[in-house]
């Protein structure tokens, strides 16, 4: 339950939600009434097997904090030291985070450094999910990373392809050993019907989260990709970072532009902060602008 659209419904929403998984006996993880409740990793027990999952996503809207319902925040040191407590709880630690760039299928090498320090954390396997679009995993010792399983149901029609296809990761630990499924599945565009793809469309869906994860597993290319989409991305974030960005009419903008004045107001400076906390935002910003100020 950690991700960035869970407080969309407000403090209430969150709470009737919180009131309606209980009330049915579901479990649930990475959201809470508090900040100290959101953190608290979920157990699950069969068979002797003790597994612990934790859930963070990044700073986004929806943040739980000390005395208000919301998210398991996304914070190093907090999340490092979730994973260390989990480790005592449990044989086997799961660890998801909400994250990334939308439409983009590689993680960006913020987001590589870390997810395996996650691992190095003692989590077992890495999953990530937010960009609404597939992508590939790695192996770090011995810890699978999953960096992105894509959507698996959104009902809200668009226009890029990635938005039907998703992956369910399926998890098995038998004899002390992990072992990993990823299962292909699409919604249909007009009805939002699931379906599993069979045959061709199967395997191109499996060969393109192959072909994620060579660029991944190469450091070169990850970069060169990289790269790639901080220039696709430059002028939307110089944009945003514009102090006329506070402004919704295009032609009040264009000639408080000429006149030089700047201002701000509540929904500027909540986009700013938003840019700011957000890792996802955060990464593209500080590459665009650095880039930019560096032509000069």
């Amino acid at each position: 339950m950690a991700n960035n659209h869970i407080l969309d419904y407000g403090a209430k929403g969150l709470l009737d939600t919180f009131e309606s998984l209980n009330k049915y006996k579901i479990d649930f993880v990475g959201a809470g009434r508090s900040l100290s409740e959101a953190a608290k990793p979920l157990t699950l027990e069969k068979d002797g097997l003790r597994i612990a999952i934790l859930n963070f996503c990044e700073n986004e809207w929806s943040i739980a904090e000390p005395d208000s319902p919301g998210a398991n925040p996304m914070d190093i040191i907090d999340n490092a030291n979730q994973i260390k407590y989990a480790r005592e709880l449990a044989d086997y630690v799961i660890v998801i985070v909400h994250g990334g760039h939308e439409y983009y299928n590689l993680p960006s090498p913020r987001m590589q450094k870390q997810y395996r320090f996650y691992a190095d954390q003692g989590a077992d396997i890495v999953v990530g999910h937010h960009t609404h679009c597939i992508s590939g995993y790695e192996v770090y010792n011995s810890v699978p990373i999953y960096y992105s399983l894509g959507n698996f149901l959104f009902t809200k029609n668009a226009a890029n392809p990635d938005w039907y296809i998703g992956l369910i990761l399926e998890i098995e630990w038998k004899e002390d050993q992990l072992k990993t499924i990823l299962h292909p599945v699409c919604q249909e565009k007009e009805t939002f019907k699931l379906y599993l793809p069979k045959e061709k469309e199967k395997e191109n869906i499996l060969n393109r989260v192959q072909s994620y994860a060579e660029i991944i597993q190469n450091e070169s290319l990850l970069e060169q990709s990289w790269e790639q989409y901080i220039s696709l991305k430059s002028r939307e974030y110089l944009n945003c970072w514009s102090p006329t960005s506070f402004i919704r009419n295009r032609y009040l903008k264009g000639a408080l532009n000429k006149l030089g004045i700047d201002f701000k107001n509540k929904k500027g400076l909540s986009l700013f902060l938003n840019l700011m906390r957000c890792e996802a935002h955060s990464d593209l910003s500080k590459e665009i602008i650095s880039n930019y100020l560096n032509k000069q």
